[in-house]
């Protein structure tokens, strides 16, 4: 009997001894095998991107003082180049000349009648009512003079016509002009920037009908108040465009260079998103072990990404088997 029990005991010890081996090899098989690279301080450029979109350096409505006029000619069309100060629409003088007539009879009665009040014949304000009269009709006179031929204001080409010879013009503008050399595009900026932007400041644009090409503009105005309700302040960039190929309309981008700023980087794969949430993490390696940190992420710079926070330079950051790490897993670094 007293046999039996010590086999039993020595049954058991064994027995036991064999599980401590058997957990301590699992310990040992649960190390997981990574590489790792080392997060690094390097100078970031600011090269903000903005859309937008390209519009006319300027534009006019070519619209007579007056109304009620007939329309004589109309010199140019849509599509037509025209120079500041080129003749574009002439108006039927008839009503002219009848206002012309009008004038001067109105001036013969008040030369007839001032020699008259002078003497004490009629009153001061029988004279000024007739005086007024004509001063009224002078003012017509001349209205419609300068209406008589109507001149570009700018240079620029013809978008849109309204109204044919002969027509009667009343409110409607009777063409449109815009001047598409330079052109120009508005970037609404975010306030930190507001202190970067400068006027002739060098800008890049492209547009989806030139994809790889490039042209190039200037800061010409900044707006001195920000929106309170984007946070963001409007910036004016003057684009030349001799060969004329920009066209008011085009979507654009615009690329202005904010300088450079010192960041931390590491390659875009460490970084992983948090299921469900906008969370980002990695895993930061410290003697043999995982320590997963949450992480604010900044510029997209080809394969590598800044870390804005959780992660200083030098330390060393998982980049292999992310999806075995855990907080606390003990890893072995897999050699170069």
């Amino acid at each position: 009997m007293k046999k039996t029990l010590i086999w039993m005991a020595a049954a058991l010890m064994l027995t036991a001894c064999g599980q401590k081996q058997q957990t301590a090899t699992t310990t040992e098989e649960v190390k997981v095998l990574t590489k790792t690279t080392t997060a690094e301080k390097k100078s970031i450029s600011l090269t903000e991107e903005y859309t937008s979109e390209v519009i006319a350096y300027k534009e006019n409505d070519i619209t007579p003082a007056a109304s009620g006029v007939h329309i004589d000619r109309i010199l140019v069309d849509v599509g037509d180049k025209v120079r500041q100060g080129q003749l574009l629409i002439t108006l039927n003088p008839t009503q002219y000349n009848q206002a012309r007539v009008n004038l001067k009879l109105l001036e013969d009665n008040v030369n007839r009648l001032k020699p008259v009040y002078e003497a004490g014949g009629i009153s001061a304000q029988e004279f000024d009512q007739v005086k007024a009269q004509y001063d009224v009709q002078h003012e017509v006179v001349e209205n419609l003079k300068k209406n008589i031929e109507v001149l570009s204001p700018i240079s620029g080409v013809v978008t849109a016509r309204n109204n044919e010879a002969g027509d009667l013009f009343m409110n409607q503008p009777v063409l449109h002009i815009m001047q598409i050399n330079p052109l120009k595009v508005v970037a609404n900026i975010p306030e930190q920037f507001f202190a970067n932007v400068k006027r002739g400041m060098a800008v890049s644009l492209k547009v989806d009908a030139y994809p790889e090409e490039t042209f190039k503009g200037q800061v010409e105005l900044i707006h001195p108040a920000i929106n309170t309700a984007t946070r963001t302040f409007a910036v004016e960039v003057r684009v030349p465009n001799a060969s004329e190929r920009l066209r008011p309309g085009m979507f654009s981008r615009t690329y202005f260079d904010m300088g450079e700023r010192e960041g931390v980087v590491v390659p875009d794969v460490a970084v992983l998103k948090q299921v469900g949430s906008s969370e980002r993490y990695l895993y930061v390696i410290k003697d043999g072990v995982a320590e997963r940190r949450r992480v604010e992420v900044g510029r997209q710079i080809g394969q590598m990404v800044e870390i804005l926070s959780g992660v200083e330079a030098g330390e060393q950051v998982a980049i292999t088997a992310l999806s075995r790490l855990e907080n606390g897993v003990k890893v072995e670094v897999a050699a170069e």
